[in-house]
């Protein structure tokens, strides 16, 4: 739980200082449209585990603020999926940054030995919580 907390600090620290009107909850949206690109909000929610009417509620906020947008889909108008727009995927991307720097200067204290040990455990735990490998979407369109 410590580590936990320590790297929610981390992803806290990092969004405030590039924009403090995003919440946590509302960036791992943003981090969910960066990893799976454009969905229907009710595919966000679940991504989210959260409620279709929160995923929506959620959904009106980061329009309002610009980070995403919405689009209709095809011939079925009432089919509305979301996506980042230029700026929100900016702030994604500004974050990631942030959130490497303070990473490495924290990875940077430990010995080598501990230091490669604790990559390759964020790894693997990456990867049981089905986590996309983030080369495999930072560029995401």
């Amino acid at each position: 739980m410590s580590a936990s907390r320590a790297l929610v600090a981390v992803a806290a620290r990092s969004l405030a200082a590039v924009e403090e009107d995003v919440t946590l909850p509302q960036y791992r949206a943003l981090i969910v449209l960066a990893q799976h690109g454009a969905r229907r909000p009710a595919d966000l929610a679940g991504a989210l585990d959260v409620s279709p009417s929160s995923a929506t509620r959620m959904c009106d906020r980061l329009v309002a603020k610009g980070l995403i947008e919405r689009d209709r889909t095809g011939e079925d108008r009432r089919e509305v999926r979301v996506a980042l727009s230029e700026r929100g995927r900016a702030l994604v991307e500004e974050v990631t940054r942030r959130r490497r720097a303070e990473l490495a200067t924290l990875l940077g204290g430990l010995p080598a030995e501990s230091r490669t040990a604790v990559v390759e455990a964020l790894r693997t735990f990456a990867a049981a919580a089905g986590e996309v490998p983030e080369p495999e979407w930072a560029m995401l369109p």
